[in-house]
């Protein structure tokens, strides 16, 4: 049975059939159909939408865009009442019939494309690893003369004043409290029933190092386009249970003050049929030369790379000294203070990866996981050497060695301004696209830099005021 069969097949067992595909943010959108209107041709032709009224993507006069269906991405509905068929969807321009560049799912396909080209390795397996809080409340709003947030979790250290049962959780104490201090276990766990139905590997869940409901359920690796789909219905799935439980779920990456954020470690290698690229027995940390040109790429274009990777005003609220955020542009086995870490817990070749920690869950995951592979194949390419590996707490460096260990910059500004003069290596293989990238930063300037920027922070009243 070829895959639309087996799509049309699952229609007749559904009632609705939802459309969902991803903006140039990392958004997921969608529309829904009754399942009898589902057919085989719908899946050559496509159907249209309004492209001027997605973020990122075309003008008004141009606004007309296709979505094609990719049956093999159909799964049911964990969380809807009424039984749904779940169909990704990859996006087409109408008078070119070819794929529309801005399509972010389409990028990760030519990135993986363009691997093979290269000949450094036929396929790329991705690990990321989500973060999220979930709280019980949740109260912003931003407006001329007022501003201001509130979150809360029966977890929260802020609440052990205020009467109840106690057990909260004191700040970065969160790692791994058994319940009741880890109040959250069923709900992680119906996360999961959720998860394992719609085909998201899961490896493991706990609660994570903040106070406050921070928790990671961590998901099995598998290549790269597969592993962006994934991570679209991870997020989906965590928001929906967890609201479900009376819970709101987010992926922000600094929600609290004075404790850690939530980070999208990712994890990387390459392979040939069976054989990691990665490994070699006599390197250091068992890697190969690949991985170290690799590792090469990824810290040269690191700055570059986290405007896809770490792609808001928020990030750098979370990529600061001290709170397991790393910002030293280096390598190391088993250091979490450094950017690239290589993970030594197991001798297996097959274990066998780099694991890259600046990026936050807030990146569109087809995005980043294609700019770091083109980071480092471009590292692969041109023989960049990472130098020697710091095995070293980066945080408690004497002066004058911290003084030679480059940081990430330290705004959305200053790494958009990086991906502005360093993008040639995403060019290759026309795998992202000027216009794509000209598209990105315009949006993240104006609606994001600049609109944080020209607002008065609550903060500043205490500084301030009094002046």
């Amino acid at each position: 049975m070829t895959a639309v069969t087996d799509a049309l097949a699952m229609a007749k067992d559904v009632t609705m059939v939802d459309l969902r595909f991803t903006d140039l943010l990392g958004m997921w959108h969608h529309f829904t159909l009754p399942a009898g209107e589902l057919s085989a041709e719908l899946f050559e032709e496509g159907i249209g939408f309004d492209g001027s009224s997605i973020r990122g993507f075309q003008e008004i006069h141009e606004s007309d865009m296709i979505l094609i269906p990719d049956p093999t991405t159909c799964f049911v509905d964990p969380v809807f009442e009424v039984p749904t068929q779940v169909i990704i969807c990859d996006i087409y321009d109408p008078i070119t019939l070819q794929p529309y560049t801005r399509d972010a799912r389409y990028v990760a396909k030519k990135a993986e494309a363009y691997l093979k080209q290269t000949g450094v390795a036929e396929t790329s397996y991705w690990g990321p690893e989500a973060e999220f809080f979930l709280f019980s409340d949740v109260r912003y709003s931003s407006g001329t003369n007022g501003q201001f947030y509130e979150v809360d979790s029966p977890e929260g250290w802020w609440n052990s004043g205020t009467g109840g049962l106690g057990g909260q959780i004191p700040a970065k104490r969160g790692y791994f409290p058994v319940p009741p201090m880890d109040s959250l276990q069923d709900v992680r766990s119906r996360i999961v029933m959720a998860l394992l139905s719609v085909d998201c590997p899961v490896e493991v869940h706990h609660h994570e190092v903040a106070t406050a409901g921070q928790c990671e359920i961590d998901l099995r690796y598998s290549p790269m386009t597969i592993m962006a789909d994934i991570v679209q219905k991870y997020k989906y799935v965590v928001k929906s249970v967890a609201k479900a439980n009376g819970l709101s779920a987010t992926f922000m990456p600094k929600p609290l003050f004075g404790d850690n954020g939530s980070g999208m470690h990712v994890h990387q290698s390459l392979w040939n049929g069976d054989t990691n690229v990665f490994y070699d027995e006599s390197g250091y940390a068992a890697l190969s030369d690949t991985a170290r040109y690799y590792i090469g790429g990824l810290l040269k274009h690191a700055p570059a790379l986290l405007a896809f990777c770490a792609p808001t005003t928020n990030s750098y609220r979370r990529l600061v000294p001290g709170f397991e955020a790393p910002v030293k542009l280096a390598y190391s086995q088993r250091n979490r203070s450094a950017c690239c870490r290589i993970p030594v817990y197991s001798k297996s070749a097959k274990s066998k990866r780099i694991e890259f920690r600046p990026p936050d869950p807030s990146a569109n995951p087809y995005l980043a996981f294609a700019a770091l592979l083109m980071a480092g194949l471009d590292g692969v390419q041109n023989q960049i050497d990472p130098g020697g590996p710091l095995d070293r707490d980066l945080y408690d460096l004497p002066p004058e060695e911290a003084a030679k260990v480059k940081e990430v910059p330290g705004s959305l500004g200053e790494v958009l301004d990086a991906l502005e003069a360093d993008n040639e290596f995403l060019l290759k293989g026309d795998v992202f696209t000027p216009d794509l990238i000209e598209a990105y930063v315009a949006y993240k300037r104006e609606n994001e830099e600049a609109a944080v920027n020209l607002r008065p922070h609550p903060y500043e009243f205490t500084l301030y005021y009094g002046i």
